[in-house]
């Protein structure tokens, strides 16, 4: 048979048409999975695109939280270094749910080491397997961490948290604040903190790098104003109490009460009507300490001096309301007397002769026709008449129909002891000087000489409303007021508010003292009465006479 005579290099062409026919089978792959590569590296890459354009403190925040990190805050002392907030690290408690062998008996176990942890709600936790990562309890002693490894339990783990302490407990709730959960400032200076100092991430205790937020208290000036309070308001029956003591001439709050009080370190009771800071959120008319302020206007402006008489013969009838005396003198009245016996009808024509546009404006210089910003949050709005008629004019001039935070009142009265000038109150204490942050005259020098004058006089003349307020050697001066709270049906006489401000030494005041006590009680102690004579006042002493030596004031002999 004849050999055939096909080339090699036809039978390789031929070879290749029939793959391009059938398709190769390696090839084939070869192009699938060049695709997939493809895929996943587009995928990846548009990833790292996305990640790369949010903002850089939410991807640090996310990678920290994974990793166990915590936020670190500085610590918190008074004015002396005394220590008032500090971080520590705690275990906390959490759970990998699909580690979990037997839910039904680690809830059962761990509520049982936690009462307030109710099994039910841990087993929901633990019911979801797709989660790998849930918080059990934040935040425990080493005790009770203890407990729970003994358990011996698979899936659970601890990691060790930066948590918030508070030495001083209750002693200064309402300035300091607290904090939440993850450590975040919720409140006072704790929020202050988070605004304005700042937080560090940071993955494990003693990593913290900044100074100590200094406060203007003094830790001992604070206890001894919370203490008296206290006692003052279980003496005199009073629903609630609060006070204050500032420096007149920096407006540095050196203590600052509102009792009932809630303890930082349980800040669960900061929720509770009853526990509100009264200083600073609550809004009230605040009667005859007031009146002060009226005669400062009045002298300040020129339109009246010590010669100036008022009638307070009769009561003067506004629609179906009535202004009268509470011990009516029923004769006209000069100006030293209308402030020594607390006149309202002799008050309520100083307003007329003030009148609305000239009153309003030293109310706005006084800081008290806006909120109050200071290091501890924003004061509660004022109440102010939605009208200023004549009405309106009278009752204001001796501290009605217009309601202001007691911080507010008691820092527009700093003006009229310190030599005429505003100065904004302070909690924090920092490099600039105490006169940096809005200290202005507002009133004449001669103007705040008369006022101390005058509330001296109230405390130690005869017919000063004061006079239980006297502390010998400190030269105390001040002013009572007794508010009628009002009511479904207008003021009720039962129910008031006794406060007292005052000042010492008057000769050159460096401090001013504001007391309130919230529906005082009739008592054998007070004879049955409720002015502000009869508690708030003696209440001022007993504060000055324990105070005093703690901020180096000397009596004089």
């Amino acid at each position: 048979m004849p050999r055939s005579s096909t080339s090699p290099h036809r039978l390789l062409k031929d070879r290749g048409k029939a793959d391009n026919r059938t398709g190769n089978p390696l090839r084939r792959r070869a192009l699938i999975l060049s695709f997939m590569c493809a895929g996943a590296f587009i995928s990846i890459m548009t990833q790292l695109i996305r990640i790369g354009a949010q903002d850089d403190q939410i991807v640090q925040l996310s990678m920290a939280r994974t990793l166990g990190g915590s936020l670190a805050r500085p610590d918190i002392v008074d004015r002396n270094g005394r220590l008032l907030a500090t971080d520590i690290s705690m275990p906390s408690l959490f759970a990998d749910p699909a580690r979990i062998l037997d839910e039904d008996e680690v809830s059962e176990k761990i509520s049982a080491v936690f009462p307030g942890l109710k099994a039910a709600s841990i087993r929901k936790k633990l019911g979801n397997k797709r989660r790998r990562f849930v918080w059990l309890k934040r935040g425990i002693s080493p005790a009770l961490a203890q407990k729970v490894h003994d358990l011996g339990l698979p899936g659970l783990g601890f990691r060790n948290e930066l948590r918030r302490i508070y030495p001083a407990g209750q002693m200064a709730g309402h300035i300091l604040g607290f904090v939440n959960v993850d450590n975040r400032g919720m409140t006072g200076v704790e929020r202050y903190i988070d605004e304005e100092v700042g937080v560090a991430l940071v993955q494990g205790p003693g990593a913290r790098d900044k100074l100590p937020v200094r406060l203007t208290l003094d830790l001992k000036v604070q206890y001894a104003l919370r203490d008296e309070i206290s006692k003052g308001a279980k003496l005199y029956g009073a629903k609630a109490a609060a006070g204050i003591v500032l420096d007149a001439n920096s407006g540095d709050v050196l203590a600052m009460t509102s009792l009932p009080d809630f303890d930082s370190n349980r800040p669960s009771g900061s929720l509770e009507k009853a526990h509100m800071d009264r200083m600073t959120q609550g809004i009230f008319e605040l009667g005859s300490v007031f009146k002060a302020q009226t005669v400062a206007m009045i002298l300040d402006s020129g339109v009246g001096d010590l010669k100036s008489t008022y009638d307070a013969r009769n009561a003067v009838k506004i629609g179906v309301h009535e202004i009268d005396d509470f011990h009516g003198r029923r004769r006209r009245l000069t100006l030293e007397e209308v402030f020594l016996y607390s006149s309202n009808l002799g008050a309520a024509q100083m307003g007329m002769d003030l009148g609305k546009t000239r009153m309003m404006e030293y109310f706005r210089q006084f800081g008290l026709m806006t909120p109050l910003k200071t290091e501890i949050g924003r004061s509660a709005s004022p109440r102010l008449p939605k009208h200023w008629g004549e009405a309106e004019v009278m009752t204001t001039a001796f501290g009605h129909g217009m309601a202001v935070t007691p911080l507010q009142y008691a820092a527009s009265s700093v003006a009229l002891v310190n030599g005429g000038f505003y100065v904004p109150p302070r909690f924090v204490l920092t490099d600039e000087p105490a006169t940096a942050g809005g200290r202005k005259r507002i009133l004449k020098r001669s103007t705040s000489d008369i006022i101390r004058s005058l509330m001296r006089a109230n405390v130690v003349g005869r017919p000063g409303t004061g006079r239980r307020a006297d502390v010998p050697g400190y030269n105390v001066g001040g002013k009572t007021g007794t508010a009628e709270m009002p009511g479904r049906n207008g003021y009720d006489k039962r129910r008031v508010i006794a406060s007292f401000v005052g000042a010492f030494p008057m000769e050159a005041p460096r401090y001013l003292t504001y007391v309130l006590l919230f529906e005082p009680q009739p008592s054998d102690e007070t004879k049955g009465k409720i002015t502000a004579g009869i508690n708030a006042a003696p209440l001022t002493a007993r504060i000055i006479s324990r105070i005093a030596p703690l901020l180096k004031v000397l009596p004089q002999s």
